[in-house]
């Protein structure tokens, strides 16, 4: 079995389990956008986006991750998750800095995630629309 043809099952569920941390974080902005305002007033410094706001920006995050779920244009999909998800982490910084926050270093093994389908996004093809193609 080549080394090409193992990494296909390893790279889906890394896929797959990204999607899944994102998919909940976009379903957020749907059904609890307040939740979401405090987020981004907190984590991102930016206040005042009403629950409209957070209606298009859910929309464009679903569209994005079912395409990185998809493997649709992946150098685009993907890269724009592990920026997302970069920013995210990056932007919780103060969480890092006591043992107050634990939950919030799981950001970091998803980052390494994110960063590893992106390089290997190439070798990722099991599941996807490419794959069909």
């Amino acid at each position: 079995m080549s080394t090409e043809s193992r990494l296909q099952i390893p790279l889906f569920t890394l896929r797959l389990g990204v999607f899944i941390v994102m998919l909940m974080w976009t379903l957020d902005k749907f059904v609890n956008p307040a939740h979401s305002a405090a987020v981004f007033e907190n984590f991102y410094l930016i206040s005042g986006l009403g629950s409209t706001v957070f209606l298009i920006i859910g929309l464009l995050e679903l569209a994005l991750i079912v395409g990185f779920l998809l493997g649709v244009k992946k150098t685009i999909t993907y890269g724009a998750v592990l920026i997302l998800h970069s920013v995210s982490t990056l932007s919780s910084w103060q969480q890092y800095l006591g043992f107050d926050s634990l939950l919030f270093f799981a950001a970091w093994p998803m980052l390494a995630a994110c960063y590893a389908l992106f390089v290997l996004r190439d070798l990722d093809t099991k599941f996807t629309l490419a794959q069909f193609a």
